[in-house]
């Protein structure tokens, strides 16, 4: 018999999305085929990902490296009752080979979207769609193996639940602020690119997920004090854990799957029902009749963000890819860098001219409707933070 079963529920990022994992058994045959059964609730019908974390200390840590398992468990599991995973543990070889003694623990999600594989034309021409953005072309096609983007910006909350995780596991945080938010679930903000992608290792740890971020090209250290212009060779890009998205996968997610349009929805206009953003009558596609900072967010003082998940989403699912908060992205910042961009998964250049990383999104402040548009590209030094910076994670899938 297994010697016990931890069952233990992740909901999305916004509290009351909350995701549950109740009623978890699991029995192994003579075969050592281990049958797990839960239940699963969701206010995502579909498209829950479900995941299994296996412990052979009692439950002091838990790992992923198992990946024997078929059934209810991956990244579309529809709710319900009495939902089964086979996990053929003889394939799997765990430590100390604790076959008998291990406890399984069962994750749910549904803060995290499918973004299928395939192409999509990335940046502009500066045809008369995309004014005047020269850092953003050529326009060129990218394909981009399949991923999973966070639905919505790391809350406030979620970040400090990490945060303090992270602090009595190793970790430590370079900015002088711990980061910010004006409420639990505003997104968190005045955070710099270093922490943000030690954040992202530890909330992989946390959830017994293998962490992306390494100091070493072995991949043996992960990356949790300092600050480190990580390399991509450092990087386990096929790693499960969490990490930035590249600035392909963001323009791609962002998108949505539509094409030909300036921002995440099918109008080629903004207005304040769309985003949080300045408005302002200079851009004729900035056609809202409320002007300067939205004012459904501008009680309490700066800064004027709002709670995720306030806007509609695009047709991938996803919240705020324009306005609220801009985004770190991964890579180095280079204006030149899609006249020599690999046509399949680019990562960015190897360095930034400027040393300099990429964010994305447009943001309640800062350049308005102009950088609220698909293709817009910014740029930010890794160890600089304000009110207008924030970020999202994404997993490999």
């Amino acid at each position: 018999m297994i010697a016990a079963v931890v069952s233990l529920a992740l909901g999305a990022v916004m509290s009351f999305a909350a995701v549950t994992v109740t009623n978890v058994t699991a029995v192994v045959s003579a075969e050592k085929i281990v049958t797990i059964t839960y239940d699963l609730a969701s206010p995502s019908a579909q498209g829950n990902a479900v995941e299994v974390s296996i412990s052979t200390n009692g439950g002091a840590t838990f790992f992923s490296t198992c990946t024997n398992f078929s059934g209810a468990v991956g990244g579309n599991v529809a709710t319900g009752t009495a939902k089964q995973i086979l996990w053929n543990a003889l394939q799997d070889t765990l430590p100390t080979n604790k076959y008998m003694q291990a406890r399984v623990r069962v994750w749910a999600s549904d803060s995290m979207a499918l973004i299928p594989a395939g192409a999509f034309q990335m940046g502009t021409n500066n045809i008369p769609l995309d004014e005047q953005m020269a850092n953003a072309g050529p326009n060129h096609s990218v394909t981009l193996s399949a991923f999973h983007m966070e639905k919505y910006l790391v809350t406030s909350q979620l970040w400090f639940e990490v945060r303090n995780w992270a602090l009595t596991h190793g970790y430590t945080f370079d900015n002088a602020k711990p980061g910010s938010g004006k409420a639990a679930d505003h997104p968190v903000q005045t955070v710099v690119w270093y922490d943000c992608v030690k954040w992202c290792n530890a909330r992989s740890e946390m959830e017994g997920l293998a962490p992306c971020y390494y100091v070493d090209a072995a991949q043996t250290i992960v990356y949790k004090t300092g600050q480190s212009n990580v390399w991509s060779g450092a990087v386990n890009w096929s790693a499960n854990g969490y990490r930035l998205p590249t600035e392909a996968e963001f323009e791609k997610a962002a998108r949505g799957g539509l094409t030909g349009r300036r921002f995440p929805w099918y109008d080629l206009n903004i207005t304040h029902t769309n985003a949080n953003y300045v408005s302002d009558s200079g851009f004729p596609y900035d056609t809202s009749t409320t002007r300067g900072y939205n004012p459904a967010f501008t009680s309490g003082g700066m800064p004027y963000t709002s709670p995720v998940g306030y806007f509609a989403p695009n047709d991938y699912g996803l919240y705020d890819m324009t306005g609220n908060v801009m985004e770190w992205c991964w890579d180095w910042f280079d204006a030149t860098y899609y006249a020599s961009s690999p046509g399949t998964d680019p990562r960015g250049p190897v360095s930034g001219p400027d040393a300099s990383r990429v964010v994305r999104g447009g943001g309640w402040a800062g350049y308005g409707a102009y950088a609220c548009r698909l293709a817009f590209r910014d740029r930010c030094p890794p160890d600089l933070s304000g009110y207008t910076y924030g970020f999202r994670c994404a997993r490999s899938e």
